[in-house]
């Protein structure tokens, strides 16, 4: 087995959702076992795929394998297959690990529960979707993945369907992404109809020779990116993404880290080289992206739900990897995206051994002081915490400090300081989290003195994320990666072809920044929160209340979107009610209706049963019809 059977990482979880889905109720155990060995084996062998890569000609190159799908004259063919490049690798090392992580963790976290066996077979079909996604060659068979990915997505945050909430938040995720994704089924169209072909690299050489105009591009772009943000939920679409926070906790680490929300970031740098040729776009991808980093970072300020603070947190770096992506370098947005992927699985899987630890508590105002009581759960949530904030050597350091730099190079000072307010805000936020939950005297003597340390099965995938949010910045350095078997660091892996490779090099007066706005937000925080008193925090909070009320209704997005569903649609749908009931129903369909019965009622009159009054009528039509012969006639 080599790259071209990459397919296999995707078919074998596949496969298994069949199994668990018909049979699984039936398993011992729910057939959770499957779910982990599928998963396992296609850990095992993306190493298998990334071995046979690293052995083509330049390990660079990249490997592709399609059968012809549908062919009608000479006018269409439609090809379907796997593209593995760099790009598709550092993705399937993202999927594979952290969809292992959270299949162990979920043994212990979804003990007990109804629909075990459920749970764990929609957990194989969102990894074999995810893994289909990031291979895809042409854009059709991304877009079924894509589609695939959000019905899992709903299936998992709406998992306990007997709650109300949880409903509402798989209907609002389901619904706001559906929003993005017409956009993109309309990007895919129009790129079809000028390119004639859905592949995506023959797509991107077509945009590179200048086949379409500018106006063109750039309109079906935007529309793609549409659906890049609805998925990625950048800010207008980023409501649904704390809401989906219902589903268990395994399921928001795998949405968070590695499935749903990054495949906008995916989508995107796989396209990039064609965001590049359109005038504007790259502009378009950095602003979106600093808003969205800006506001969900003052938005995570004030919430205490740790799940939404997470929730809020990876909305903000998503905007990080956006603002890479927009300044031309899919190096960095996928290095931050692998980071990310480790340091915010271990920090939602941390999460959920709190949940359980503390049975079913996640509300800062009833946590604090844990780390004595969850010591391993502790150490690793402190590990996460610091490579969220960007404290060095972790992981969050080094990828952050890079989207700095090429920042800084195409866009100037100005989007540098937009951007550190939100990674300052960031380490405020995520030391907040961690004081509040871990440290100080407790808020509920209660859930204190009932809280304990989860079992191995859970505390072991918290461990080994934390070595990955340890270790993992460091293939940036070419020396790291040459000693893994890679051409050098992951700069001089991933990079567009007319750009080149290039070695990282580390500036120091960056890195000194970025460890200074680390450090502002890390002893703000402490200084705020330190002992879980709440004193200074409830004092600023009170000067300026509107402000705190502000933040705490996350900028009335919600709101605003619910006065535009009942002002807007549902007004809408009034005036298409009173259209279809007084005009297509009463005028349409019963009107007609009641003008036949009307010339009924009219005509039986002429119906006497006599027959002197029959014979008039047909002497009369005759003479009439004589008449009119002599007036056409002349």
């Amino acid at each position: 087995m080599g790259a071209e059977q990459a397919w296999v990482l995707a078919a074998i979880p596949a496969g298994v959702f069949l199994v668990l889905a018909l049979f699984g109720r039936a398993l011992p155990r729910g057939g959770d076992y499957l779910g982990v060995a599928a998963i396992a084996s296609s850990f095992l062998l993306f190493f298998v795929v990334l071995a046979d890569f690293l052995d083509t000609p330049g390990k660079l190159g990249p490997v592709v394998n399609d059968i012809q799908w549908s062919k009608i004259g000479d006018t269409f063919d439609l090809r379907m297959g796997i593209y593995v490049d760099p790009i598709t690798i550092v993705m399937f090392a993202v999927v594979v690990t952290v969809a292992l992580m959270v299949n162990i963790f979920s043994i212990g976290y979804m003990k007990g529960e109804p629909r075990y066996h459920w749970f764990f077979a929609v957990l194989q079909l969102f990894a074999a979707s995810m893994l289909m996604l990031v291979m895809a060659d042409n854009l059709l068979l991304l877009y079924i993945s894509w589609e695939l990915v959000g019905v899992c997505s709903f299936l998992l945050i709406g998992f306990y369907w007997e709650k109300r909430s949880a409903t509402e938040a798989a209907k609002k995720a389901f619904i706001t992404t559906r929003i993005g994704d017409v956009g993109l089924l309309i990007g895919i169209i129009l790129l079809w109809r000028e390119g004639g072909t859905f592949n995506i690299q023959e797509l991107i050489h077509l945009a590179e020779e200048g086949h379409f105009s500018q106006p063109y591009l750039f309109t079906a772009l935007a529309f793609i990116f549409l659906g890049c943000m609805g998925k990625s939920a950048q800010v207008p679409f980023h409501v649904w993404l704390p809401d989906a926070m219902e589903g268990p906790t395994p399921v928001s680490a795998l949405i968070h880290a590695a499935t749903m929300v990054v495949a906008g970031v995916y989508l995107t740098a796989r396209l990039l080289p064609m965001f590049e040729v359109a005038d504007g776009m790259l502009l378009t991808v950095t602003i979106v992206g600093l808003i969205t980093a800006l506001l969900t970072g003052f938005i995570a300020l004030a919430q205490t739900d740790i799940k939404k603070v997470l929730a809020y947190s990876t909305v903000g770096q998503l905007g990080f990897m956006f603002i890479a992506l927009g300044a031309g370098e899919p190096a960095v947005a996928m290095f931050h995206l692998m980071t990310h992927a480790f340091f915010k699985a271990l920090l939602f899987l941390g999460a959920g051994s709190v949940i359980i630890g503390t049975h079913h508590n996640q509300e800062m105002d009833r946590l604090g002081g844990l780390w004595k009581k969850m010591p391993i759960t502790g150490t690793t949530f402190l590990i996460g915490s610091l490579a969220l904030a960007g404290l060095p050597p972790l992981a969050g350091f080094w990828s952050k400090d890079e989207i700095f730099v090429v920042l800084e190079h195409k866009w100037g000072a100005w989007a540098v300081i937009l951007l550190g307010i939100s990674a300052v805000t960031t380490a405020f936020y995520t030391t907040r989290l961690f004081i509040r939950t871990f440290m100080g005297k407790p808020a509920d003597p209660h859930v204190y003195e009932h809280t304990r340390e989860t079992p191995p099965v859970m505390t072991g995938p918290l461990v080994f994320l934390a070595f990955l949010a340890i270790t993992s910045g460091f293939v940036v350095f070419h020396e790291v990666g040459k000693a893994l078997g890679f051409p050098g660091g992951i700069t001089e892996f991933i990079f567009l072809p007319h750009h080149g490779p290039h070695e990282y090099e580390l500036k120091w007066g960056f890195a000194a920044a970025s460890l200074a706005m680390a450090v502002v937000g890390i002893f703000s925080a402490a200084w705020m929160y330190w002992g879980n008193d709440l004193r200074r925090a409830t004092a600023l909070a009170n000067w300026q209340p509107r402000v705190y009320d502000m933040l705490r209704r996350k900028f009335y997005f919600d709101e605003l979107y619910q006065g535009m569903i009942d002002r807007g649609v549902l007004g809408f749908s009034y005036i298409v009610s009173w259209f279809d009931r007084y005009v297509v129903n009463d005028t349409g369909v019963d009107g007609s209706a009641q003008i036949t019965g009307f010339t009924g009622g009219v005509l039986k009159y002429l119906q006497t049963g006599r027959v002197p009054n029959y014979a008039m009528a047909v002497a009369l039509g005759v003479i009439g019809l004589a008449l009119a012969g002599l007036v056409v006639r002349g």
